[in-house]
C-alpha cells in the first residue's frame, strides 16, 4: 500500500489543500511586502510540482509493476482533489467561469463513481486517450488561469468541451464492456 507511486499519489493530496488556500489568499505575499503576482508564481508551482508527481506514479508504477488496488483509487482521486482545487479557487477568486466549472465538477463526480463501480464489477475502464488529453487541457487551463495570462477563460473552455467528450467515451465503454460481462 505504501509504495512510491501512492505515496507520490498522496503528495497530491497534501498540495491542493495548500495550493487552494494560496489562491484564496493572495494577499501573504504583499503583506510581505511582495508583489501580488508572487502568490500567482507559488500557487502555479505547486500546481506544476503535483501534476509532475502525477506522470512519475503511473510511470512508475507501470515499469515497477507496482500497480496496486489503493493505486488505482487514490491516483484519480488525487488528480481529482489537485484540479478540483485549482478550478475552485480560481472560481471563487473570479478567475474562471462558475459554470465551466460546475459542468467539470460534475462530470469528474459522476466518472469517479462510475470508475469505482467498474473496479468493483471488475470491469477494466482504463483512461482513454481523450481522459489523458483532457487531463493534459484541464492543466494548462488552469496554468494559465493561475498565473492570469490571456486566453485562460478560452482554454478553459476547450477544457470543458474536452472534458465532456471524454466523460461520453468512459460512459459508453462502461456500457459496452457491462453488457459484456453480464
Amino acid at each position: 500500500m505504501f509504495n512510491l507511486p501512492n505515496l507520490l499519489a498522496l503528495s497530491r493530496l497534501l498540495i491542493a489543500p495548500v495550493m487552494f488556500w494560496i489562491i484564496l489568499n493572495p494577499q501573504i505575499f504583499s503583506d510581505a511586502g511582495w508583489d501580488i503576482s508572487w502568490s500567482y508564481y507559488a500557487a502555479s508551482l505547486l500546481f506544476v510540482i503535483a501534476s509532475v508527481t502525477d506522470f512519475f506514479d503511473g510511470y512508475i508504477a507501470r515499469e515497477l509493476d507496482q500497480i496496486t488496488i489503493v493505486g488505482q483509487i487514490l491516483d484519480p482521486l488525487a488528480d481529482k482533489m489537485l484540479t478540483l482545487a485549482a478550478f475552485l479557487g480560481l472560481m471563487m477568486s473570479g478567475a474562471a467561469s462558475a459554470w465551466a466549472i460546475y459542468i467539470i465538477i460534475v462530470r469528474e463526480l459522476f466518472i469517479t463513481g462510475l470508475r469505482t463501480l467498474s473496479l468493483s464489477e471488475g470491469i477494466d475502464v482504463s483512461a482513454s486517450m481523450a481522459g489523458k488529453v483532457k487531463t493534459v487541457a484541464q492543466m494548462i487551463a488552469i496554468g494559465f488561469l493561475l498565473m492570469h495570462w490571456p486566453f485562460g477563460d478560452g482554454l478553459l473552455w476547450i477544457a470543458v468541451a474536452l472534458t465532456v467528450y471524454s466523460g461520453a467515451e468512459y460512459v459508453i465503454g462502461f456500457s459496452k464492456a457491462y453488457k459484456v460481462k453480464g
